[in-house]
């Protein structure tokens, strides 16, 4: 029983760090219908950030989060400006080809700075540290931190989105854009902020991952996949949607877990033969095509 609850456990706290890494990908597409294929490699860059912040500077790197935030929202804000603007003229495909070119900079750019080697954090206040739950749960600090912090972040994106006659204005632009801008609302600007919202939530979810997962820069390939799959479950545009398909997609990456406890439960060699771990991430791309396949809107959707 220890082991099923421990992996439960475990999906809910990578689940909430998901939700957040999925959050700027879906207010990206949700207010200005662009799919951002770069996604990965900004929450590379976050994760960059919280560890060479934390390393120059010698503080805790949970303390990192409001400089990579701060990174984020003003790349985001760069990125809008100086290249997204003018691909939203063309057509789709530009769209699509404009984020892809801009995945392939960014990532041979974080290799020509950093090198092709893992790097990690190994000091922090959390570092190391654990917390028994009882009934043989043994939950890591850092992970703990980074679920709570990611729904705290999570939250407030969500209060800032339905709570603000900023986050009005994003609602509106999302909806109908053009409706928007004769209504007065600065469409533009309001294009500009979602890119400093979405890139900024997720460079705060690579600052708050890079405590306990490595960072190279080939990560964000991994993650964006990942982010595909939650904004697929919980639908386009829906930013509640993200938040609980963030841990069902947590489940899945905890499937090996169960497997281990199936195994041994029923005491079936067989299935203690089959390298389950190896697959661990096959399970999350299966479900993202069967949710094209099946509900392109997903759970909450409200967009195609």
């Amino acid at each position: 029983m220890d082991i099923i609850l421990s992996s439960l456990m475990a999906a809910m706290l990578i689940g909430m760090v998901l939700s957040l890494v999925a959050l700027g990908l879906n207010i990206i597409f949700g207010v200005m219908d662009i799919v951002n294929f770069a996604h990965g490699e900004f929450l590379m860059i976050g994760m960059y950030t919280g560890l060479l912040t934390a390393q120059a500077t010698g503080m805790d790197p949970l303390l990192t989060l409001p400089v990579a935030g701060c990174v984020g929202f003003l790349l985001g804000l760069l990125c809008y400006g100086a290249f997204v603007r003018f691909l939203l003229r063309g057509p789709m495909l530009a769209q699509l080809l404009g984020t892809f070119g801009l995945m392939v900079f960014l990532r041979n750019l974080a290799l020509l700075l950093f090198g092709s080697e893992d790097r990690a954090i190994h000091h922090g206040l959390l570092v190391g540290k654990s917390f028994e739950l009882g009934f043989g749960v043994i939950v890591p600090a850092t992970k703990l931190a980074a679920a709570l912090l990611s729904v705290f972040a999570f939250g407030s994106v969500w209060l800032l989105m339905n709570r603000t006659r900023t986050g009005k204005g994003l609602l509106a632009t999302a909806l109908n854009a053009q409706g928007a801008r004769y209504m007065g609302i600065p469409t533009e600007r309001m294009n500009a902020l979602a890119w400093g919202i979405g890139v900024g939530s997720v460079t705060v979810a690579g600052a708050l991952l890079v405590n306990f997962w490595s960072v190279n820069p080939y990560v964000g390939l991994l993650f964006t996949m990942i982010a595909f799959t939650i904004v697929a479950l919980g639908g386009f545009g829906s930013v509640p949607g993200a938040f609980f398909a963030g841990l069902i997609v947590g489940l899945i990456t905890e499937i090996p877990g169960f497997w281990d406890f199936l195994t041994f439960t029923l005491n079936l060699d067989w299935m203690s033969r089959v390298p389950m771990t190896s697959f661990k991430y096959t399970w999350v791309y299966l479900a993202y095509f069967v949710i094209m396949v099946v509900r392109p809107r997903g759970l909450f959707g409200w967009k195609l």
